[in-house]
């Protein structure tokens, strides 16, 4: 199958994010981020009321939740007018994350050919009251274009622009026919902006008896860190979290305040990834964050996004980065306040119960820095009846 750059290619290559970005996690901070921040318009006419207003589409994805079986239909090259194909069968595991504002998604599928693995993100903005569908192969690790749009009469669509042969496309994915034991998922691409539209991968799910596990209870006991591609395993569990916050960086300010509150890791995806949730309150406010951290084999480094609740999607660009000697660093370029800034999150164990994390900013590619966010973990053990 000649490589692509699509995620409908993408999603069945065995072949083989874009890089590092914090865009959220930095508005988050307080930081005019160019691509993640932008101020309000007034709406004309602000004093009438509201018609046809958004609905809450919140739980629109609740259809989902469950363990199902998978067969998918792939077409190998959708615009051609080739009906050439290759049938999956497999699983598909769908659980609530974040306090229900976002869905997890792990896939595992199986043709004559090969094996398919794949994690599915699903996050939604009560702003734009729509939806964000993230997606990463197991064999790239790489963050796909994400999928964003809502729901109307029933029936999902989400929209994104791509590549495919090197020429722009659109892609749509459509969730419909959906019962309590049952949906279709249906990818397809448009080259003649969105007039016709081409299939590309056809899933239809039914629902399995079992329902789905977390991988990790919160305040489950310490792990030591692991080996390549398991180093975050001491980051596992629910952590008690004292976070101290520059509030205006770059500026010469050395005005701090203090946050506390939780934050619990979770392995997810067979331990190719975790997420982490954070909720810290303090005199400037409270702060929700959820990262997405996960493993790239190719390239043997970790990739760490974030995602905000108002934004309801992960950020432009992931931060990339390895571990050396128990420490990680990930770093990525970002347009802040009007400069481009390298911006570098790190992480560490300092005993089987506390660990360390903390953002630092350079203006000047990283010959001197400047931490404006510290975060000390310490662990919450259960409690023994």
């Amino acid at each position: 199958m000649t490589e692509t750059r699509t995620r409908t290619a993408h999603l069945l290559s065995l072949m083989g994010i874009r890089r590092a970005a914090f865009s959220l996690f930095l508005c988050a901070l307080g930081l005019q981020s160019e691509r993640a921040f932008s101020l309000p318009i007034p709406a004309e006419n602000s004093g009438s009321p509201q018609t046809n207003a958004p609905q809450d589409g919140s739980h629109d994805f609740d259809f989902s939740v469950g363990v199902w079986h998978n067969h998918v239909r792939h077409i190998l090259d959708p615009l051609s007018g080739s009906s050439d194909s290759e049938e999956f069968d497999g699983t598909v595991t769908t659980r609530k994350i974040w306090g229900g504002r976002g869905l997890l998604e792990e896939i595992q599928a199986d043709s004559p050919k090969r094996h398919w693995e794949a994690l599915s993100l699903f996050l939604y903005s009560p702003e734009s009251h729509q939806w964000s569908q993230s997606f990463i192969n197991s064999r790239l690790g790489t963050l796909e274009p994400p999928l964003i749009g809502s729901f109307k009469d029933g029936h999902g669509e989400l929209f994104c622009q791509d590549t495919f042969h090197d020429k722009s496309i659109l892609v749509r994915g459509v969730w419909s026919n959906i019962t309590p034991n049952s949906h279709t998922y249906e990818e397809s691409m448009s080259n003649d902006g969105g007039k016709t539209w081409a299939p590309s991968f056809i899933a239809n799910k039914t629902r399995e008896p079992q329902e789905p596990t977390s991988d990790i209870a919160a305040g489950s006991p310490p792990v030591s860190a692991g080996p390549e591609g398991h180093e975050f395993d001491f980051d596992f569990g629910t952590w008690k979290t004292h976070s101290s916050r520059l509030l205006h960086p770059l500026t010469g300010s050395t005005t701090w305040v203090d946050l506390d509150g939780t934050t619990v890791v979770r392995k997810i995806w067979n331990g190719r990834a975790n997420i982490a949730e954070y909720k810290a309150t303090g005199s400037s406010g409270t702060i929700e964050l959820l990262a997405v951290r996960w493993y790239n084999p190719n390239t043997h480094e970790w990739n760490l996004d974030f995602a905000t609740p108002s934004a309801g999607k992960l950020g432009n660009i992931p931060g990339v980065g390895v571990f050396k000697n128990g420490r990680g660093d990930f770093y990525d370029y970002e347009p802040i306040n009007g400069k481009s800034v390298l911006v570098r999150f790190s992480i560490w164990a300092i005993t089987p119960d506390t660990a360390q994390s903390e953002q630092a900013l350079s203006e000047d590619g990283g010959k001197t820095w400047e931490v404006n966010w510290i975060n000390r973990y310490t662990r919450q053990r259960r409690m023994r009846r």
